[in-house]
């Protein structure tokens, strides 16, 4: 039975932590959660004056009900931890002691204050998609989800093997160790945004399934070594907002989101060679079993 519905306001541990959160959807999975192993009721939260792409599905265990014992619990945490993270004083009496601790974590909260407000006024990178990228997207998305078919995997280019491609195609042939260096740190970069990004938040409802068959098929090897362009560009539709929310310096956000352009362009030149141009119809037994969950 869920213990929570749709669109209640609720407390959510992110981390450590305790978080306002507001209850998206709620589901009870059979199947195991593929990041905890847990199974039964998963709640798809939204954090309170978080950006969308911090949106996650959690399983009951992380969520609390919105009640004054738990927010004494969330303030308790908080306090905890900002003691953690400030050293410790033997000087004084105890009551200068307690004042400087009192002062300390104001300044940490305020400072936190700061930092959100800084974060909420960032402007967003923006990343251009191609036209035909965009259709790319729209016929992604309704295959998925209208036609409830499924991209088959493992795909061929692989993501790891796209990244490899492209690297190739941009290396410069005088040898330029810096502009080598520098493509490396961005093929790294994209490879792991994808593998954190995929099971959170790169999947469509339907594929769930197919992505906890993939994981227990193929243990212990990178999402990015069995997905292909299909996923990565949904990547680059998030891209923005997870670039926002680093602590990047503006020119390595410039030199970043150049690159990615230049990557939106390679794909685009080879849409056809890395896109498919038909996907696969799931199985009776498959559709049967994303209903039932």
């Amino acid at each position: 039975m869920l213990a929570f519905k749709e669109d209640e306001k609720i407390l959510c541990f992110h981390g450590p932590l305790i978080y306002e959160a507001k209850v998206l959807k709620a589901e009870n999975w059979e199947e195991k959660d593929s990041e905890t192993g847990e199974t039964g009721p998963h709640y798809y939260v939204h954090y309170k004056g978080w950006k969308q792409s911090w949106d996650e599905w959690v399983p009951e265990s992380r969520a609390l009900k919105f009640n004054e014992a738990n927010l004494s619990r969330q303030q308790q945490l908080r306090e905890l931890h900002l003691q953690k993270k400030k050293p410790t004083k033997t000087t004084g009496s105890p009551a200068d002691r307690h004042e400087s601790e009192r002062g300390s974590r104001k300044r940490a909260r305020d400072h936190s204050i700061d930092k959100e407000e800084d974060y909420m006024k960032r402007p967003e990178i923006k990343i251009p998609v191609p036209d035909a990228l965009k259709a790319q997207l729209v016929d992604d998305w309704e295959n998925v989800t209208k036609n409830q078919q499924l991209v088959p995997l493992p795909r061929s280019p692989t993501v790891v093997q796209l990244l490899d491609q492209y690297k190739t195609s941009k290396t410069d042939k005088k040898g330029d160790g810096r502009t080598e260096e520098i493509l490396t740190e961005v093929v790294k970069g994209i490879k792991l945004y994808f593998d954190k990004a995929l099971g959170n938040m790169l999947l469509y409802r339907f594929e769930r399934n197919q992505y906890v068959e993939i994981r227990k098929k193929y243990a212990g090897k990178e999402m990015s070594e069995i997905y292909g362009a299909e996923h990565l560009l949904r990547l680059f539709v998030q891209m923005p907002s997870l670039i926002a929310q680093t602590n990047m310096e503006q020119d390595t956000i410039a030199l970043l989101r150049d690159h990615l352009s230049e990557f939106m362009k390679f794909l685009l030149k080879h849409q056809k060679q890395f896109f498919l141009s038909e996907y696969e119809n799931a199985t009776p037994g498959y559709v049967s079993q994303t209903k039932s969950n």
